[in-house]
């Protein structure tokens, strides 16, 4: 019997928190490939927890800017250089240099998977310079690429038009979660989960507690903003209604997302990569049976068709935010609709139905 493929699957996360690695690479596992992550450590980055595929942290001197991109693809290089694989898949274009070279020289098949429009993210599309060397990095790498795949179909016919690559869609979607939903209770949490980063939208959120009474503001994560939205919590007197949760293990943060009464994804339109986007929280909330708060962008308002499972915002302000949520909890039959799609909902986006697409689209190539 011949040894299962190995593929390795590079990211520039210390790997802890990624669901949807952690998501694409267990299913690999159960479909007979071996699978490496690999990531980087980060100064405060818990153990790693057991799984059923390898993971791998770098050891960086940098940890922003250009000389950790730099790094980071040079410790890589090394790395895929002196290890057995079949195929590198290349998260984002921070780990294409790499992950191109090495399969280049070593005559191994290469897969390209866009978690984001990388060049379209807040801190990179106002920083021309920056932006220019990403493009020339996509520009000289996926020309070499079979296979590629993003996160929603906005994206996908961006790409496939920009690089002349097709693109399939594998969505971000949670594992299949049929526990009970928790009763939601005053005070009503409103959940925000991710990076704490520029653009979330979670400054407006934070000043629209100042017209809300009866709820409270969770903060799931941790991010560029920490200092600024802590300092900014105790300048507004919302300490009382607003908790910092810090970084919380994908287990634990299923249980938080049941008890929220409301969950929260409010990017703003600083570029096409969050006009576009097709955040995983969307769906980790709603498979939660919490009704989300969420921007009218495309992806969101197609699904939104497809199951009305939250409130659109047209514009993101914390007198837009506050409006919102209010009308809510003045309307629990509106309310009660909405948490009722959820259910429905959870039933059809979820990772059971989205992994057959890995493997009969994308991995299953890997063998021709």
């Amino acid at each position: 019997m011949s040894a299962p493929l190995h593929l390795i699957f590079t990211v520039t996360n210390d790997l802890s928190y990624d669901q949807r690695m952690q998501r694409i690479c267990r299913t690999l596992v159960e479909n007979g490939y071996s699978v490496t992550l690999i990531g980087r450590t980060l100064p405060h980055s818990p153990p790693l927890d057991k799984t059923s595929f390898s993971q791998k942290r770098l050891h960086c001197r940098f940890r922003k800017g250009f000389l950790f991109y730099a790094e980071y693809n040079l410790r890589l290089f090394w790395c895929l250089l002196f290890t057995s694989f079949d195929a590198v898949c290349s998260v984002d274009l921070d780990t294409l240099p790499a992950g191109c070279l090495a399969t280049l020289l070593r005559r191994k098949r290469r897969v390209f998977d866009a978690h984001e429009y990388f060049t379209e993210v807040p801190e990179v599309t106002n920083r021309a310079f920056v932006k220019a060397i990403w493009e020339m990095v996509a520009r000289i790498c996926l020309p070499f690429y079979q296979h590629a795949y993003t996160v929603g179909q906005g994206l996908a016919a961006i790409f496939e038009k920009k690089y002349g690559l097709p693109f399939s869609v594998i969505r971000n979607v949670p594992v299949r979660d049929f526990s009970v939903v928790s009763d939601k209770e005053k005070p009503y949490v409103l959940l925000y989960q991710g990076a704490l980063n520029e653009g979330r939208g979670i400054e407006a959120a934070l000043e629209a507690m100042q017209q809300l009474d009866d709820v409270q503001l969770w903060l799931a994560g941790e991010g560029d903003l920490s200092d600024i939205l802590r300092r900014r919590t105790r300048e507004l007197g919302l300490h009382d209604k607003v908790r910092f949760l810090g970084f919380i293990k994908p287990g634990e943060l299923r249980r938080y997302t049941a008890q929220a009464w409301l969950g929260i994804n409010l990017l703003e339109n600083k570029g096409l990569s969050y006009y576009y986007s097709l955040a995983n929280k969307f769906f980790d909330y709603v498979q939660g049976g919490t009704p989300v708060l969420t921007m009218n962008f495309p992806e969101y308002k197609a699904l939104n068709e497809e199951q009305e499972v939250g409130i659109l915002l047209d514009e993101l302000s914390p007198g837009s935010v506050a409006a919102a949520i209010n009308k809510l909890l003045n309307d629990n039959a509106l309310y009660q609709k909405l948490q009722g799609n959820c259910l429905s909902a959870r039933m059809l986006w979820n990772w059971e139905a989205e992994e057959k697409i890995l493997i009969d689209y994308e991995v299953e190539r890997l063998k021709g």
